[in-house]
């Protein structure tokens, strides 16, 4: 498995994930030309954590982003469908907890963390509203979520040649570093068919049971923070 489809079947996204974990975080730097440090830090800002607090970073890949949520105090756990990825994060020195799990089926309690978030994942869900149903169900009442996925530039010049980028430039960058290139064109595909920031906050709070929806753009609206909090 090379790429998976836009049909986004689990084990077909586990595989495409498994076979880019060598060389992950270096090919996101350079394809986001260095922004994806800042988008790591403003979703940690948004969540608002506090020391003690629990939190879980849904499709945390190598772990990378749930580093940076440890860095507020709160205890971080870092979940993930590609085996893969997780083993490349260990082997790179993680040190915060990485498990194995689907968005779809969390392998964890009602209730047990105070905070989620799922950054560039939500797109690769087979079913975006049940994995929102999913999340609200091991947050607390009163607990946040925190959506950093890719968005729509909100200028029409930048968003035209974003476009351009993302399905003729992106799959070239991705040639010259990453361990998988045709992976990128999956990737850049999903993120062209992905939904503007105010369809994507309609279907969270479509999906339940999340309320006080809002969103911020970043990079222009290459990225949109969507914030919730459980009723």
């Amino acid at each position: 498995m090379t790429r998976a489809d836009l049909d986004k079947q689990p084990h077909e996204v586990a595989e495409m994930f498994d076979g880019v974990a060598q060389r992950y975080d270096l090919t996101n730097t350079v394809i986001s030309l260095g922004q994806d440090r800042g988008w790591r830090r403003s979703t940690r800002a948004a969540l608002g954590l506090r020391p003690g607090e629990r939190v879980l970073d849904v499709g945390a890949g190598t772990g990378v982003s749930t580093e940076e949520l440890g860095r507020s105090g709160a205890y971080a756990v870092g979940a993930d469908i590609s085996t893969g990825m997780l083993r490349a994060g260990r082997g790179d020195g993680r040190t915060v907890p990485l498990v194995a799990g689907d968005a779809l089926k969390l392998p964890f309690a009602d209730e047990a963390f105070d905070a989620v978030t799922i950054s560039f994942a939500l797109r690769n869900v087979v079913d975006t509203e049940a994995a929102l149903r999913e999340l609200a169900r091991v947050v607390r009442p009163g607990g946040r979520l925190v959506v950093c996925e890719f968005s729509s530039p909100t200028n029409f010049a930048f968003r035209t040649v974003y476009l351009s980028y993302l399905m003729r430039s992106l799959p070239a960058v991705a040639r010259t570093v990453s361990s998988n290139p045709d992976a990128y064109v999956y990737l850049a595909e999903s993120i062209r068919a992905w939904p503007n920031q105010e369809a994507l906050a309609a279907r969270i709070t479509a999906a339940g049971p999340w309320s006080r929806v809002g969103w911020r753009n970043l990079t222009g609206g290459v990225v949109a923070l969507h914030r919730a909090t459980k009723n």
